[in-house]
């Protein structure tokens, strides 16, 4: 398959679009550790900890999904200007990284939603054992 010199430009927008989900994601976990951290510092409960060690989970794989992500950019723009040099094979095989490492932030993402919903989960869990017994009354 023959890269052209827009083939990776088409990535661009959808990794921008990424970087910025990632960026916001980043944001309101560290304003939940904040908040939990300040929670915990007036009241030190077991389960606040819990919550922070895995919201520190949550950053780390936030962090590498952007890594991975801007990487993926990285290699694109280098990619544009070696295809643009000439270079058609070298072009064609960053590029093919480029989306390797694109799959790879986008594969951490969603271990780091699947362990969003289970923290979510766990949190609603107490709601379920309330709803039971408020029937049960």
């Amino acid at each position: 398959m023959e890269v052209s010199l827009t083939t990776p430009a088409l990535l661009f927008p959808a990794i921008s679009l990424l970087l910025l989900a990632y960026t916001n994601r980043f944001l309101t976990i560290a304003n939940l550790i904040r908040g939990l951290h300040d929670k915990y510092l007036n009241n030190p409960e077991r389960i606040i900890m819990g919550q922070i060690k895995n919201l520190r989970r949550r950053v780390i794989l936030i962090k590498n999904m952007q890594v991975f992500g801007i990487a993926s950019l990285l290699l694109c723009v280098v990619c544009m200007f070696i295809i643009f040099a000439g270079w058609q094979t070298l072009g064609s095989a960053l590029f093919g990284v480029s989306l390797i490492l694109l799959m790879i932030s986008l594969g951490l993402s969603l271990v780091e939603i699947q362990i969003s919903v289970k923290a979510l989960n766990i949190h609603l869990s107490d709601l379920d054992e309330f709803d039971k017994n408020q029937k049960g009354k």
